[in-house]
């Protein structure tokens, strides 16, 4: 499913059910209440849905409060709901019932609770990555059927419209996407076999400027220091760091490596205490939690890397 954080809300978006199909369902967990709620449905269930948000938690005056509008004399419940209306969820993409990926681009609209079509991707896929930059969704990779894809591509909120931008120059699955700065990293990932081409892990790193909306000619020295894919990875404190994951070896990866674009190459960190792949992960107050995942079987344990400015 598709998770993502509003303020102190959370809102689970499709996924798989007990059944094994993709759902339309959308919950949303009220931290303050503990409770779950469900919310408008989608419009045809789905898995691998890639989501974003735009807006902001605040309190007091100014644009991502509304503006002028002051909300003194509110009660704690109420504030929280007039505030959550300054997000807009915006969900790309995903996997239907027919196991076909979709182009759907969906708003969420928080105050009339329902779903609006947006202009179509122009690939469509699922299980791709999308972060907000400005005004604009940055859309990258995915899967159609067990293929990966290499598309790079960007949605305007304020145009409405789609613009394609170069492919990722390696096309592979299980790969992650980090930002840093003005740059994106395209990391790692298991290039599949098509024909007499066997799958292989990769050790890629590449790199897109965004300031000249182009991919950059990497050096040998760039690449990771271990082949891996279906890992974790986040940016902290001017690093790009990865940790776990699969490789060429029988069993799941522990090491962990980060790369300082200052000094242009990666550097080892501290192993994984619990070795293991298809972890969940999020990057807070400067560390990068990992949690569960697989190792042998399912594993349960949440463990972060912290990383100083020294």
């Amino acid at each position: 499913m598709a998770v993502i954080a509003l303020g102190k809300r959370i809102m689970v978006i499709g996924g798989v059910g007990t059944n094994q199909l993709p759902l339309k369902v959308v919950e949303m967990y009220h931290i303050d209440e503990g409770k779950w709620k469900k919310r408008s449905v989608l419009r045809e269930a789905a898995m691998g849905i890639s989501v974003t948000a735009k807006g902001k938690w605040g309190r007091g005056r100014g644009k991502e409060n509304g503006g002028d509008q002051t909300y003194r004399g509110l009660s704690r419940s109420r504030l929280h709901r007039r505030l959550l209306l300054h997000y807009r969820v915006y969900a790309a993409g995903g996997m239907g019932l027919d196991l076909r990926p979709h182009n759907h681009l969906q708003h969420y609209d928080m105050l009339k609770d329902m779903w609006v079509s947006l202009a179509p991707m122009p690939t469509p896929r699922y299980a791709a990555t999308s972060f907000l930059r400005g005004s604009k969704i940055y859309v990258l990779g995915g899967r159609q059927s067990k293929y990966a894809v290499n598309a790079f591509e960007v949605f305007d909120i304020e145009t409405r419209s789609w613009t394609k931008f170069p492919n990722i120059p390696c096309k592979r699955a299980f790969s992650s996407f980090v930002t840093l700065d003005d740059r994106l990293y395209s990391l790692g990932g298991l290039r599949q076999g098509r024909l007499y081409r066997q799958p292989k892990f990769l050790r890629t790193m590449d790199m897109f400027d965004m300031e000249q909306g182009g991919w950059l000619k990497m050096e040998r020295s760039f690449s990771l220091k271990k082949r891996r894919a279906d890992f974790v990875a986040g940016s902290l404190s001017g690093r790009v760091i990865v940790a776990g994951g699969l490789g060429n070896q029988p069993t799941v990866l522990e090491t962990a490596e980060a790369f300082h674009p200052g000094k242009n190459k990666w550097e080892v960190l501290p192993a994984m205490p619990t070795p293991r792949c298809a972890c969940s992960s999020i990057v807070v107050k400067n560390c990068l939690l990992a949690v569960g995942g697989v190792n042998q079987g399912l594993s349960d344990a949440v463990e972060a890397l912290c990383v100083s400015d020294s």
